[in-house]
């Protein structure tokens, strides 16, 4: 969305191709040049607008780390908030089963699932869920507010001593703005019920600011059964300082509940039976509430850096989803509901010294990440949202402790050199309606890192990463015994932790002006992969794997109104081991693309257009069955008055191609086939053409 809302002591939202008119003034210095960070106040930085090229600008310890302010990323036209992630090189973000569950993420050559590799943070506070209802890692974004999200830092790989779990193939870390100038309303309408309101402002308050925003959003979606979604949304936060001296206490509340349309079988679609926006289950839904409460104190000068993060964490999800529509219960079919009740504690902290070593200048940096849940998880066999049997119940306590240190070493004008380390434990224990699967596991892993960057050589800069990471297991996965559905079954426990391993190389380059370009190759192998089974809505422990691939990064600005961006990843994504089956690893793309234009100034007309393309995949490990690719273009279009009011109009899938948001290969079961079922390619269609209108007033 077109920023303009203006943060202490200039612009929450300022306008993001405003960023583009001084910035180019700003590239008359040398833009490799270490300028600082964003955090020289508690907000987003002055109008004139260096900031978001100062942030993005910035060296960067890999080729395929990227800092990304709000002002650039709400210039994008996006349909949920999720898709805000997407200024992630090589990320797709989709949603598959309704407008109030976690996305579907794609990344590095990778199905993520609802986040299994990707670890997301905001503010300090993690947002994917171990040993989760629906899937390990479960990461929903949906409470997120773009307009108040101040920047995004993307790291990727396994290199990063203070990156833990869920964070081999990446990590994003997003933070919100602390005070905003200007109060702020919104209101949006568009296709398909979709209604948005946004009020947001801040006043002072004692010896800093209170800053509040609410949001609204209800929407039925082009499902012949609506989505009736009804999201509500609060934030709060008191802040005084700065983010690097000073205390920022923040509240958060999130409820949302929804009908979905699940993923069909094409077979149905094929012969008419169905429509291509239609459900087989209309009762299919949900209905989840997350509060926090998170409190962030800092302190720091010339040679020393503290900060202390703690939060508590109260978050509920049900789900009731039917994959396989009449295969294992013909009578009152196989919908099941998936519930997810938990309390989480948890504490980061941080300390960096910057000092000498050996004459030459050096950081050392030493920290924890502590986290502790209290789940209750269960999966119930229903017939319209009504309960028929339990398959199994649990109560988990899941806690980790993890510990890292990093030194950064500047050896000579044109190298530095990072090496850290990181140890996590895992502790949990499970008691299970199902005695047998009951008990306790513990893991503990040593994890090393290193990063060596040459230059800059006439503003490029190259880059040796490589380091050992991992991902948990469902803690229900590591004690059990026996199959929860006939109790008698033996059944084989899988590791608490997995091992990853990841290498890159890459260089980037500024030495064209106005160019921001970077090439990466990597590595990444994984002890076992964690695969989405779709008839049976959840993660499972799989086969090691291995993905090789490149990812060419661009972001270019010719002129102070224009800006240009292209990104474009290859990978090869195959299972290590052999086996009959085949090789192929399921969901897993092999090409993701995207590209935008960008036009406009601080007032008047502006624009955007965007294509994103996430690319075919294999369905089942033979490779016998293929995803078809996906490609969608949105645009958008709008006017800055002087008086500050903003109109814009969004549209969606401006080509109306008729295209699939996931795809999956399994046997399901409709009325009247045999009672073997059928195997089939499942998926859920991308919205078609849609517009979105929009009117913003700052004062």
């Amino acid at each position: 969305m077109h920023n303009y809302w203006k943060v202490h002591k200039k612009s929450l939202l300022c306008l993001a191709l405003l960023a583009a008119a001084t910035e180019a003034r700003a590239q008359t210095s040398n833009p490799t040049a270490n300028q600082g960070t964003i955090g020289a106040s508690t907000a987003l930085p002055a109008i004139t607008v260096i900031a978001p090229r100062t942030l993005e600008a910035e060296p960067t310890d890999a080729a395929s780390e990227k800092r990304i302010s709000g002002e650039t990323l709400n210039t994008r036209p996006i349909e949920r908030p999720g898709e805000m992630l997407e200024a992630t090189p090589g990320l797709i973000v989709s949603q598959h089963s309704g407008e109030g569950k976690a996305n579907q993420y794609f990344l590095r050559g990778m199905n993520l699932d609802h986040g299994t590799d990707l670890a997301i943070w905001l503010d300090g506070m993690p947002v994917n869920m171990p040993t989760h209802g629906h899937g390990q890692g479960y990461a929903d974004i949906n409470f997120l507010i773009p307009e108040l999200v101040e920047q995004m830092t993307v790291k990727k790989g396994p290199y990063w001593a203070e990156e833990g779990d869920f964070a081999s193939a990446g990590s994003l870390r997003l933070a919100y703005a602390d005070r905003l100038e200007k109060s702020v309303l919104l209101a949006t309408g568009g296709s398909f019920g979709y209604w948005r309101g946004l009020a947001a402002s801040s006043l002072p308050f004692g010896a800093g600011s209170l800053t509040g925003a609410v949001e609204t959003v209800f929407y039925n979606g082009p499902w012949q059964v609506p989505d009736k979604l009804r999201k509500f949304n609060g934030f709060l936060r008191y802040s005084e300082g700065t983010p690097e001296n000073g205390l920022a206490i923040t509240a958060l509340a999130y409820t949302n509940s929804w009908h979905s349309t699940d993923q069909i079988p094409v077979r149905a679609v094929s012969d008419g039976s169905l429509d291509r926006f239609g459900a087989v289950d209309q009762t299919d839904g949900g209905d989840t509430q997350r509060y926090s409460l998170a409190m962030r104190w800092s302190q720091g000068d010339a040679r020393t850096a503290s900060k202390i993060e703690a939060y508590a964490i109260y978050s509920t999800l049900n789900l009731f989803n039917n994959f396989t529509y009449f295969l294992d219960d013909p009578a009152n079919g196989d919908q099941f509901q998936q519930s997810d009740k938990r309390k989480i504690l948890g504490l980061n902290a941080s300390h960096l010294l910057r000092h000498e070593l050996a004459g030459f200048q050096s950081e050392t940096t030493v920290g924890t990440q502590i986290r502790y849940d209290d789940i209750g998880v269960g999966l119930f066999n229903t017939f319209q949202r009504t309960s028929l049997s339990t398959v199994r119940y649990d109560q988990v306590s899941e806690s980790s402790i993890g510990l890292y240190a990093k030194n950064m070493t500047r050896w000579t004008d044109w190298m530095r050199v990072t090496v850290g380390v990181r140890a996590d434990l895992f502790m949990a224990s499970v008691t299970s309606d199902t005695a047998a699967n009951s008990g306790y596991s513990s893991a503990f892993l040593a994890s090393p890192k290193a990063g060596v960057v040459f230059g800059p050589f006439d503003k490029t800069e190259f880059y040796i990463n490589a380091g050992l990471g991992y991902h948990s297991n469902d803690a229900r996965g590591a004690t059990i015994a026996v199959d929860p559905v006939d109790k008698t079954t033996p059944l084989t426990a899988v590791p608490l932790l997995v091992r990853s391993t990841g290498a890159e190389i890459g260089v980037r380059t500024q030495a064209l002006r106005g160019l921001d370009s970077s090439l990466a190759l990597f590595i990444l192998d994984f002890d076992s992969e964690l695969l989405f089974v779709g008839d049976a809505g959840t993660t499972v422990a799989s086969r090691p794997s291995r993905r090789i691939g490149v990812e060419w990064t661009n972001n270019y600005r010719p002129r102070p109104w224009a800006m240009f961006d292209l990104d474009i990843v290859y990978t090869r994504a195959r299972f290590t081991d052999y086996s009959i089956g085949g090789d192929q690893i399921p969901g897993a793309p092999a090409f993701i693309a995207s590209a935008g234009i960008t036009l406009g100034g601080d007032t008047g007309w502006f624009g955007a257009l965007r294509l994103r393309s996430l690319g075919s995949r294999p369905l089942i490990s033979d490779g016998s069955v293929y995803s078809s690719p996906t490609t969608t273009i949105n645009a958008r279009v709008g006017y800055v008055f002087d008086s500050g009011i903003k109109l814009n109009l969004d549209a969606f899938n401006i080509l109306n191609n008729q295209a699939s948001q996931i795809d999956y290969y399994y046997t399901s079961r409709l009325p009247g086939e045999p009672a073997e079922g059928v195997a089939d390619r499942h998926f859920h269609p991308i919205e078609p053409l849609a517009f979105r209108l929009t009117l913003a007033k700052a004062f």
